[in-house]
């Protein structure tokens, strides 16, 4: 970051635009950097996440969702805000082609606990747009020098829709994998659906993951946590081996503007990643 300024963005030019469902309003943003030092500073781990400012529009907090051991860009997973009106930033950012240069700040937050995580099964519950930063993670454990250094790995994400599904082909290409089990599903699937239909916390139920030496690693909707939290308490996961994200809650990203204060925490530099025996810790405003 430039003078290593914390306010002052990274200049980065759109490299590869994806649209990432049938209803057009989430896409991939593949972003190169225009200064190799800035590029070589910018170093992130699954979990973080970064401010994207649009010139005159402002800047909005988003979730990695490219994995460190992708090398020579990142890449975010932006869903244009609202449908009456419109996020200024998101909205801005959904109208730009490749080429256009807008500004990036960060890494920022804490991570998904790699080192915790290490030598443990992992369980991964996913669902809708929420599945962003949970793509870093999964992309990090299945890279070939890192794949061992990890159990067990089951994956579990769903959407409303086949359509509205992220990553479609990396889905199709984890569920041919042997080292990674990976359960799709949707709430309700169309005529070209073959796969499982079901909600998310039925179908953690019917798996039925072990808890043995595991840790669960869960983003989604609040209602689908709500629902999947005590299948997983059923299941006799412990609140320490429990993760999740509060990402929504960040604003300025470097603990300043104070709007991300839960207790005595910062969402922003003390998260996003909490587990839940810290969230219990917290007063019940997140």
């Amino acid at each position: 970051m430039s003078d290593n300024n914390p306010y002052i963005p990274m200049p980065v030019q759109i490299a590869k635009v994806t649209t990432e469902v049938d209803t057009n309003d989430i896409k991939t943003f593949r972003f190169t950097f225009l200064n190799k030092e800035d590029e070589e500073k910018f170093k992130y781990i699954p979990g973080q996440f970064g401010e994207l400012s649009i010139y005159g529009k402002g800047e909005s907090p988003i979730g990695i969702a490219s994995s460190p051991t992708e090398p020579g860009y990142v890449e975010f997973t932006v869903q244009r805000a609202g449908t009456i009106v419109p996020g200024l930033v998101t909205a801005a950012l959904h109208d730009l082609d490749e080429g256009a240069q807008i500004g990036l700040r960060g890494p920022l937050g804490n991570s998904w606990p790699l080192e915790f995580l290490e030598n443990k099964n992992i369980v991964v519950v996913g669902g809708g747009f929420a599945f962003t930063t949970l793509r870093s993670l999964i992309t990090y454990m299945l890279y070939k020098d890192n794949r061992k250094r990890f159990g067990d790995i089951t994956v579990i994400y769903g959407a409303r829709t086949p359509g509205l599904l992220l990553y479609k082909d990396e889905l199709a290409a984890w569920e041919k994998r042997d080292d990674i089990k990976t359960i799709i599903t949707v709430d309700k699937g169309d005529a070209t659906w073959k796969g499982r239909e079901g909600f998310v916390p039925a179908v953690c139920k019917d798996v039925a993951p072990s808890p043995k030496n595991a840790v669960a690693v869960i983003c989604g909707p609040p209602i689908m946590i709500k629902f999947t939290l005590p299948v997983f308490f059923d299941l006799g996961f412990s609140k320490e081996n429990i993760l999740t994200s509060l990402e929504m809650r960040m604003k300025c990203g470097i603990g300043k503007c104070g709007r991300c204060n839960v207790g005595s925490q910062y969402v922003c530099k003390d998260g996003p990643v909490f587990s839940l025996a810290q969230l219990d810790q917290l007063p019940r405003d997140f």
